[in-house]
């Protein structure tokens, strides 16, 4: 087995390309990746315009203490009056400043009287006056490729007239799980050695959520003939193959055997780590197979550390997962001489994040119950050892995927 940085090293040096790009209607791009930077082709705003509600001026006519108003300039208005020594024009919030004006006085700083405003409090020159190019200017990158589409970026791609947004088209993830003792939903035991299947929901899930498509391929039982078929049909219809079960050293783990089998190029197989150290990343042509362990919380776990980073990649995005230093807020017991990967609760509190593992079972690597709540992963390296309430910790921050 190797070890988990060299793991992530090989998976990092491995060519990944990134998908086809679509475009689509800015309304349908709410959480996708961007496939193009998004570049300004003019200043915002174009000419000065005014910021609030208030009167156009020149700045010195304050000095006089009562300015004459010329008349009204409403947002939108095509012809606006000059200003001139003396005179004003009363101006609305997003309105162009009248030329010659070069400060806008609240309406909260004047009295109107008899076709004049008298000046209570002075403001400086400027005031109120959104320059040339304060939003952004001609040849700023304002969101760049690989970002994911949010509220903010959808609205400044709506303030550049951008119709059709172009997008990466989301990686296509084939879940396959394989096990004679698995029951899918809807499914009724009939014998005690039968367990739940969780794994294909919960990882469809996590291809979902880190911008990929999930493609449900259901169970397979210990089968060699029914993987072989599920396997090419996972080949013809998605750009990463995840399985679960089948990797492990028993007689009936066909998995190990079937992906190299395929003509698959096996990058490594078996990785020190706890939980899923049995876990095998190939590659075929451009397409990735990932075989990953059975139990839920191993398959979850190692799904996050090696799946989500491809995906990620495919969609031109930074493939590291965020890890933060945390404060223990009790001991803990180091239980492996393996890279660990241990459940817990990380909160942000007293300026600085903290960590515990109050109601966090240790047992197998089956419990994916271990995943609900604020939950975050702290990670321990081979040769680290326990550590005592107050040191600190390198935490994954799961909230953040």
């Amino acid at each position: 087995m190797i070890s988990y940085d060299e793991s992530v090293q090989q998976l990092a040096a491995v060519e990944v390309k990134t998908t086809a790009i679509e475009r689509l209607f800015l309304s349908d791009v709410l959480g996708r990746v961007l496939a193009e930077d998004i570049v300004a082709k003019e200043n915002s705003p174009l000419y000065p315009t005014s910021a609030m509600d208030g009167y156009a001026i020149m700045a010195e006519d304050q000095q006089v203490g009562r300015i004459e108003v010329l008349g009204d300039n409403p947002a939108g208005a095509e012809h606006i009056a000059e200003v001139t020594p003396g005179f004003c024009i009363k101006t609305f919030t997003g309105s162009l400043m009248p030329s010659g004006a070069d400060t806008l006085i609240p309406i909260e700083n004047v009295t109107f009287e008899n076709d004049m405003i008298v000046i209570n409090e002075e403001v400086p020159q400027g005031f109120s006056v959104r320059p040339i190019g304060e939003n952004f200017q001609d040849g700023d990158v304002l969101v760049k490729k690989g970002t994911k589409l949010g509220y903010a970026e959808i609205g400044v791609l709506a303030s550049l007239n951008i119709v059709m947004a172009p997008v990466f088209i989301k990686p296509r993830v084939a879940v396959l799980s394989t096990g004679s003792e698995i029951l899918d939903l809807g499914e009724s035991a009939t014998h005690a050695s039968q367990i739940r299947s969780s794994n294909n929901y919960t990882l469809a899930a996590l291809a979902e959520q880190s911008g990929g498509h999930a493609v449900q391929l259901g169970i397979v039982k210990d089968d060699e003939d029914s993987i072989k078929a599920a396997f090419a049909n996972a080949l013809d219809s998605a750009d990463i193959i995840v399985t679960t079960g089948g990797v492990s050293v028993g007689d009936y783990d066909f998995v190990k055997d079937i992906i190299p089998a395929l003509g698959a190029e096996v990058i490594y197989k078996g990785v020190k780590i706890k939980p899923g150290q049995h876990i095998m990343l190939a590659k075929k042509d451009n397409k990735f197979i990932v075989g990953l362990p059975g139990f839920a919380f191993s398959s979850t776990v190692t799904f996050m550390l090696y799946v989500i980073p491809i995906i990620r990649r495919m969609l031109c995005q930074d493939a590291s997962l965020e890890q933060v230093e945390a404060v223990l807020m009790q001991d803990f017991n180091k239980r492996a001489k393996k890279t660990e990967f241990s459940p817990c609760n990380l909160v942000y509190a007293n300026g600085r994040y903290e960590v515990d593992f109050i109601g966090k079972k240790v047992g197998s690597s089956a419990i994916l119950t271990n995943m609900l709540g604020p939950c975050a992963l702290a990670v321990t390296g081979e040769t680290s050892g326990s550590l005592k309430k107050g040191e600190t910790i390198s935490v994954i921050n799961l909230l953040q995927l």
